[in-house]
């Protein structure tokens, strides 16, 4: 890693909403540049139509708006256009926009009304920032294509060429994954009962339906299992999680959201396939991070995984037949079950690796 451009650079971190992810993010990525001077303002991660169109009001009166700063960071919730037109100061300094999801792709739930705003403030934010980085390749095309598709329902005087410079503007720079994840284990051939885990939050985009669908498949074809289902859980959530611990408590090793990051990581290395049934994953740190622990992968055919989950463990995509998608995951589990099937840990997106990237990018951005 080479040395700042700025030795001392302050540079300002904005989460507009604070989920798990993005402030594991932002910590890490303090500690992988400590050179820079960096501080934080952040906001709790719930009611989420106010956070993502409220954050500028939110902090009208923050004393760290009214400082110079060398660099912004805000995160995708952010309403960087508002937060820039209401803090005037803010305007010559260069900002980052990091896409940890963008709402042209994300799914709406059934207890939603849809509404363009949270697109409208995705697409004035990655317009008004210097410079827009995603954190999967998948993450941006989606971006990209679903802006297009909104731009084109339009009625009237909306520019030409702005998706070409939100294209000239974008990169792709993953999370991190801690080095100290990664974990050598033997292939996975002989297992007799493996262990498969299932760390996603206990939302309806993860898909626990199709879940509970493939585990029903697994046991009336007599595979053997165990199951530990684990993640960020909410005071709601699907039913689909009651259904699979009645149904499968005989299977389970573990169950819930785990308090202590040393008993998740010791999970990691323990179980033997880290599945995931998601209709929408931007990234996939939960994949990731279990695959630097040794899990082989089960994961199907779209989204993000397509960038680094190989293909013998990537199962046929049926979004619109989910029975069919839990047979083709069965299918995909049983043949990896049969063969010797190495781990497969992303290197790729190793911190120390994507540390001189975010090095560089900083640095470019404060330059100039």
């Amino acid at each position: 890693m080479t040395k700042s451009e700025k030795p001392g650079a302050r540079v300002l971190l904005l989460s507009g909403y604070d989920a798990a992810s993005h402030r594991r993010w932002r910590e890490h990525l303090a500690a992988l540049l400590p050179e820079f001077h960096s501080h934080t303002l952040a906001l709790p991660p719930r009611f989420f139509r106010w956070r993502i169109r409220g954050n500028p009001l939110s902090w009208l009166k923050e004393p760290l708006l009214q400082e110079p700063w060398d660099l912004i960071v805000a995160t995708s919730m952010v309403d960087l256009a508002t937060l820039r037109g209401l803090n005037p100061r803010l305007v010559r300094t260069p900002c980052l926009l990091y896409m940890h999801e963008n709402q042209f792709a994300f799914p709406i739930s059934s207890g939603q009304n849809a509404s363009a705003d949270p697109q409208m403030v995705n697409l004035y934010s990655a317009l008004c920032a210097d410079c827009v980085v995603f954190n999967s390749g998948w993450n941006r095309d989606s971006f990209l294509a679903g802006a297009r598709a909104f731009l084109q329902k339009l009625p009237d005087e909306v520019p030409e060429g702005l998706i070409e410079t939100l294209r000239d503007r974008s990169r792709v720079i993953p999370v991190p994954i801690e080095d100290r994840l990664f974990f050598e284990r033997p292939p996975l051939s002989g297992r007799a009962c493996p262990h498969l885990l299932w760390n996603h939050r206990w939302e309806y985009d993860k898909g626990p339906d199709r879940l509970l669908n493939l585990l029903q498949v697994l046991e009336q074809r007599s595979v053997p299992f165990r199951l530990s289902v684990v993640g960020e859980r909410f005071r709601s959530y699907p039913e689909a999680f009651d259904r699979i611990r009645e149904q499968f408590s005989h299977r389970i090793e573990h169950w819930g959201f785990l308090d202590s990051r040393d008993d998740y990581d010791h999970l990691l290395r323990q179980a033997d396939l880290v599945v995931s049934t998601a209709l929408h994953d931007f990234q996939g740190l939960a994949m990731l991070e279990a695959m630097a622990s040794g899990c082989v992968p089960l994961a199907p055919n779209r989204l993000a995984y397509q960038e680094y989950v190989p293909e013998q463990c990537r199962y046929v995509s049926h979004e619109q037949d989910a029975r069919r998608e839990a047979e083709a995951a069965a299918d995909c589990l049983e043949a990896l079950l049969k063969t010797d099937v190495p781990a497969c840990p992303p290197e790729g997106w190793r911190a120390s690796r994507l540390a001189g990237d975010y090095q560089a990018l900083f640095d470019g951005l404060i330059k100039t």
